[in-house]
């Protein structure tokens, strides 16, 4: 171990170079020659500034580094050592300035260290020189092994690749120093599944097997050791490379059945699946394009064969409707093959992708089915016909049952149309092609068993009815004409130009023709013979006192067959005009031509409407007034409730009503006369207390006389109606003498009133004679 001495320039100052560039600290070495200079300073300084040391020494501790050492000769002198690792990892010798480290250095953890060195008075502690920084550097030696970055590497590539396929790269580190030869380079092999794969100096994994067959082995182990050019190795020098082979479209489809039979009924939904194919195919999912092909058989645009890769099968569907009385068995030869297979990789073809698929068909009971999947009849308008067209519907199955057909009430204008046991369709009322220009109809077709009940099996179909155009509508105006016209017009003024419509449908070749039915007015009509006309002025100067609006009727005929001719009603104003010819003043037209007639038809209905009901009710009166005068007016029931809120005062509340009465008859006295059965019930009505008397003044029949004449007043009112009247009394006084009038406790079975007299008195206290009468039931059980 050498130091170098180099002479560093005090307080900051430049190095000074000695006479000799290094300065050797081993005692055997040779001095330099004396023929070089030495250079001399004044100032005493110092004369190394850096130490090396080797990593891992084996020697005991301390172990010797290098030597401080200074120009300042003086007994006092002491060396010193600052930094971080000073006194920890490195100490010197106060006296002579030697270096000692006390642990073992690694330099993968530190490969350098800084210190800072002071030469000082051992007395004052004084610096006797500046202080200066040296480095102790750590010497690598081939202590550690290449190290992967990953115990376990994942990877994958596509199976039969060639020889030499790029794999995975691979990364061992080696923590030694790279600039020292050997140290750092690593060296790489296979422990397991060299068979397979390879791999390069770098790290490489190749191919080294083009059959790598995914379907026969998936996945490779493989086994890397590192280790460095001086056959340095350990325990974490190996790695695990897992290889997982892509999968590649290197195989054919193969049926597993030679022969495929199904069972479907007819009436199987096209586009439904009726049964699968079921193949083999070793490849993924993603690379089973497996196509279905019918290559025998007339029935390949019967049914089609859709494929579905994830389950490896084929999913067979009817694309037309099955008819197990014309076709009761399919039988045809399938194909499976795979057009994205990679040639390539192809070893062999199979024979095994050929089968035969046999379909029976099965006899169920279906509806009627119609002839035509929809029909379109015409009808001209304003027409009854007895045929305007049939619809046919039969029975697919053997039976062959009778059919019933009907129109569906729910029916764009079914009320309109009928059918009959044939299917013929009439119409029952005419037809306006301006009001229903189509017609929409839903037949059912109903299937009848023998006795003609429906069998529940039914069948729809539309009838499209095209009402065809007659000539029936005149031409009018095209739009609602407002014409006005200057009172000092001069002669040939344009007034307005007119044209028409027909609500009929209008050929291309339409041709209008316009004329006014009177010539006595002071306008012009000039047919322009496009379907247009002119009016203009004829003379000149209008009178606007003697008429503010002149009414033209126009005539409109068209040129079908037959022609109509339409008469339309021009009004035209006429309005005082400035000297610019501008309108100043005019009268709207509806104002001088007055109520219209639907107005007037309106006002007069509204009168007649009026005028009858007085009448009615005149009558009515009239009517009611000679029933009262005999006596025979229909009476009219009505039902009256009328709530007393009033209270009795009690048994001092005596002088109102003679209760005695009351009290005899239900203490055994004679009972009221019953009336005759065709007599009429009393009319109860509110009574007005009678003034009260003193007490004991009042006559023991004064409560039962006023009672008969009220009976007998309602007996002969004969404009009076009677009155089912119900009394709530909210609360009686205990201690009256008349006792409690309530319902609630008249029904007691201890009661010794006989209310049987109220089924005599007719219908309408039949109730009240069934809530107070007696019970037959209840006395025989007594």
């Amino acid at each position: 171990m050498q130091v170098f001495v180099m002479l560093l320039a005090a307080g900051g100052t430049c190095l000074g170079l000695l006479a000799a560039a290094a300065v050797a600290v081993n005692p055997d070495r040779p001095n330099p020659p004396s023929s070089l200079p030495i250079h001399r300073r004044q100032k005493r300084d110092w004369i190394w500034n850096q130490m090396h040391i080797d990593e891992e020494k084996n020697g005991s501790l301390p172990h010797y580094v290098g030597k401080i050492k200074s120009s300042v000769n003086r007994k006092n002198t002491k060396y010193q050592l600052k930094g971080e690792s000073a006194g920890k990892v490195f100490q010197v010798d106060e006296s002579t300035g030697d270096v000692y480290a006390f642990e073992r250095l690694d330099r993968e953890k530190i490969s350098e260290y800084h210190l800072i060195a002071l030469v000082v008075d051992k007395n004052t502690e004084k610096n006797l020189e500046s202080p200066s920084s040296f480095t102790i550097k750590v010497h690598d030696i081939n202590d550690n092994w290449p190290v992967f970055t990953h115990r376990v590497f994942n990877t994958s590539v596509p199976e039969m690749s060639g020889i030499g396929t790029s794999v995975i790269q691979v990364t061992a580190m080696d923590a030694d120093d790279p600039t020292v030869a050997d140290h750092a380079s690593v060296v790489y092999q296979l422990l397991k599944g060299e068979e397979h794969f390879s791999i390069r100096g770098s790290g490489l994994i190749v191919t080294a097997n083009k059959n790598l067959d995914r379907e026969k082995q998936a996945k490779y182990e493989i086994v890397v050791e590192a280790r460095d050019a001086q056959g340095l190795r350990g325990e974490s020098g190996t790695a695990t490379v897992l290889i997982s082979l892509q999968d590649v479209n290197d195989n054919f489809p193969i049926f597993t059945q030679s022969r495929y039979m199904f069972s479907v009924p007819e009436d199987i939904r096209v586009g439904s699946p009726l049964g699968s194919l079921f193949v083999e195919d070793p490849d993924e999912p993603q690379n089973r394009k497996t196509k279905y092909s019918i290559v025998q058989g007339e029935y390949r645009d019967t049914f089609t064969i859709e494929p579905d890769p994830s389950r490896n099968e084929g999913i067979i569907k009817p694309m037309k409707p099955l008819d197990y009385e014309r076709i009761r068995q399919y039988s045809f030869t399938i194909e499976a093959t795979d057009p994205t297979i990679d040639l390539r990789y192809l070893s062999s073809t199979s024979t095994k992708n050929i089968a035969r698929v046999i379909i029976n068909v099965t006899d169920v009971d279906e509806p009627p089915t119609f002839q035509q999947p929809f029909y379109h009849f015409q009808l001209r308008e304003n027409q009854k016909k007895p045929l305007i067209g049939s619809v046919l519907a039969v029975d697919p199955d053997a039976a062959k049952r009778s059919i019933r057909y009907s129109i569906r009430r729910t029916s764009d204008k079914g009320q309109f149309f009928g059918i009959t046991k044939q299917g013929n369709i009439y119409n029952e009322k005419e037809l306006d092609r301006e009001v229903y220009p189509w017609c929409n109809l839903t037949v059912e077709a109903k299937e009848l068993d023998s006795s003609g009940t429906p069998t529940g099996k039914e069948s729809i179909v539309q009838v499209h009815i095209e009402v065809l155009d007659e000539n029936d509508n005149a031409p009018e105006f095209a739009k609602p004409y407002e014409p006005k016209v200057c009172e000092n017009a001069a002669q040939g003024k344009l007034v307005v130009q007119i044209s028409a419509i027909d609500k009929d449908i209008t050929p291309r070749d339409v041709k209008f023709k316009f004329s006014l039915s009177t010539e006595d007015s002071n306008f012009t009509l000039t047919d322009n013979h496009d379907n247009t006309a002119n009016i203009t002025v004829k003379y000149g100067y209008f009178d606007r006192e003697r008429a503010k609006v002149h009414h033209l009727p126009v005539l409109i005929s068209d040129n079908g067959r037959p022609s109509l001719t339409g008469t339309s009603m021009l009004d035209v104003t006429v309005c005082k005009c400035n000297e610019r010819g501008e309108f100043t003043l005019c009268e709207e037209a509806a104002a001088q031509v007055g109520v219209s007639i639907q107005a007037l038809v309106a006002i007069f209905l509204c009168i007649l409407t009026i005028t009858v009901i007085t009448l009615l009710i005149t009558l009515r009166r009239r009517l009611r007034k000679q029933a009262r005068a005999h006596g025979k007016s229909v009476p009219e029931i009505h039902e009256q409730l009328v709530t007393y809120d009033e209270e009795g005062g009690g048994e001092m509340d005596t002088t109102s009503y003679d209760v005695s009465v009351l009290n005899s008859v239900r203490h055994g006295g004679t009972k009221p006369p019953r009336p005759a059965l065709d007599t009429r019930p009393s009319l109860y009505a509110q009574v007005q207390k009678p003034p009260r008397h003193a007490p004991g003044a009042h006559g023991p029949g004064e409560m039962a006389a006023m009672i008969e004449v009220k009976k007998d007043e309602a007996d002969h009112d004969g404009g009076g109606p009677p009155y089912d009247t119900l009394h709530i009394y909210g609360y009686e006084g205990a201690e009256s003498i008349a006792e409690s009038l309530s319902s609630l406790g008249t029904d007691s079975s201890d009661s010794d009133i006989d209310y049987d007299f109220l089924n005599d008195w007719g219908p309408r206290f039949k109730m009240l004679a069934e809530l107070y009468g007696s019970d037959p039931r209840e006395e025989l059980m007594y």
